[in-house]
């Protein structure tokens, strides 16, 4: 395992470098802008209408559907999916590597991605198509296929297909419990194996009732586990209230002077940094990425323009809120005057799977910061673990029909217990590859069918 690391470990990097660094950042922020103007700032004019429709309807206790899912269901997936490790441990990683000045490009990200989302879930509902059963099928392979008919759409949405089974139905599920594991062995001494078997139950169990077993435990499981991490974080500010001017301040100036921080040449600083901001802000928020359309599409909802207005709130939560949050913890307490990292030198056995743990610690304590971290990271991991399986499943049943669904299962609790024995680098640079080749066959559909989403934003009938 170890030579075979060895190996594929610098092939992977040069890849994803050139990757995040010449296609990545352009295309994220190119498709955002090119939607935020084309649908004159949907994620400004109609943010309020986001938030009344995602609150109106919070519900704990669903009705349960004989097909797809209610709106918030829909969103509690979509925010599984988008609230996991990327929050906090992919941003420890930004902030690492690209310095506290990362956190802004992840911000820029996010704004633009609102927009892109909108129009991933406009596109989801406007393209899905249904079963004589009632099931519903949608997401980027169907809006592929209806943007580029013939042999050349079909090869996208294949690639795509392809592209997302191995980067969440697989990697991504590794990366999910490589963290579970690791960050439970920090706290609580258990091996990270033992994790690995626990949460391959926990899901098997899940994944065997479908659709409307997922449906129910996101809906519950989503607002809960978000509620007690930011009391968490939220404590942790309350206690370092004095660095919070400091903290922001250096997210701005370390977003355009970030060799101050990371060392290098400006040129090559800069290019960290707002690389770091993408790749991770991409990995957490997911806008562009093509995941999340497969939680919208299942929206029982008539309005295409309405789960889009509720999709751009899932971005908001999960950047400006959740991840926004634990950015300020680590900066405040790491980083700040008093911090081990203020010089920018990191200290040997820091890094982007306990730095949370760390921050957290300084003032719940170590133990005790650990574990809450943790226990935080278990749900997150876990619920994204559930929507990823979800998204790469339908994907499974597009490219092989309905009978491979159940050896796909099986094959992400495998590679979910993997995950739990590789090391972390390498197990974020495979997930960063597959999620970055994702974001091209989606990202060429959303410009080609961009004059449908400008109609539904204006509430003007598609054809």
């Amino acid at each position: 395992m170890e030579s075979l690391e060895a190996v594929l470990y610098p092939i992977v990097v040069n890849i994803n470098t050139y990757l995040s660094s010449y296609i990545l950042v352009f295309l994220l922020i190119g498709v955002g802008l090119f939607y935020s103007i084309r649908t004159n700032f949907v994620q400004l004019r109609c943010f309020g209408e986001g938030l009344r429709k995602v609150f109106g309807n919070l519900s704990l206790n669903g009705t349960k559907h004989a097909s797809g899912m209610s709106s918030f269901q829909a969103l509690a997936t979509s925010i599984a999916a988008q609230v996991g490790t990327g929050n906090i441990v992919g941003a420890s990683g930004a902030i690492l590597t690209g310095g506290p000045g990362a956190i802004f490009w992840m911000w820029i990200i996010a704004f633009f991605g609102m927009a892109t989302i909108y129009a991933e879930a406009t596109l989801a509902i406007h393209t899905r198509v249904k079963d004589e059963d009632g099931s519903i099928h949608g997401g980027p392979v169907y809006y592929i296929t209806t943007a580029f008919k013939g042999a050349f759409g079909k090869f996208l949405a294949g690639f795509f297909a392809v592209a997302i089974i191995l980067a969440l139905g697989f990697m991504g599920c590794m990366v999910q419990s490589n963290s579970i594991g690791s960050t439970i062995q920090t706290a609580f001494g258990i091996p990270s194996w033992i994790a690995g078997l626990v949460l391959v139950v926990i899901c098997g169990v899940i994944f065997l009732g479908g659709m409307q077993r997922l449906a129910a435990v996101t809906e519950k499981l989503v607002p809960i586990m978000a509620a007690i991490f930011l009391l968490g974080a939220l404590a942790v500010l309350v206690m370092r209230i004095q660095y919070i001017p400091q903290t922001f301040g250096m997210i701005f100036q370390y977003a355009f002077m970030p060799q101050a921080i990371i060392g290098g040449g400006f040129g090559h600083a800069i290019k960290t940094a707002i690389s770091q901001g993408a790749k991770r802000g991409l990995f957490s928020n997911e806008a562009g990425m093509g995941s999340t359309p497969h939680a919208h599409a299942q929206a029982n909802v008539t309005d295409p323009h309405d789960q889009g207005v509720v999709a751009m709130i899932g971005v908001f939560i999960d950047t400006f809120v959740v991840l926004t949050l634990n950015a300020l913890v680590v900066i405040s307490t790491l980083y700040t005057s008093d911090g081990i990292l203020h010089s920018g030198v990191i200290p040997e056995g820091i890094n982007n799977a306990n730095l949370a743990q760390t921050a957290f610690g300084t003032v719940f304590g170590g133990q005790l910061g650990a574990m809450f971290v943790a226990i935080c990271l278990f749900f997150f991991a876990f619920s994204t673990v559930l929507s990823w399986n979800m998204f790469g499943k339908i994907n499974v049943i597009y490219l092989f029909g309905k009978k491979a669904a159940p050896i796909y299962s099986a094959l992400a609790l495998v590679f979910i217990f993997l995950g739990t024995m590789m090391s972390n680098t390498l197990v974020w640079e495979l997930t960063d590859m597959f999620n970055n080749l994702m974001v091209i066959p989606n990202a060429i559909a959303l410009f080609a069918l961009s004059h449908i989403v400008v109609r539904i934003s204006h509430h003007q009938k598609v054809s």
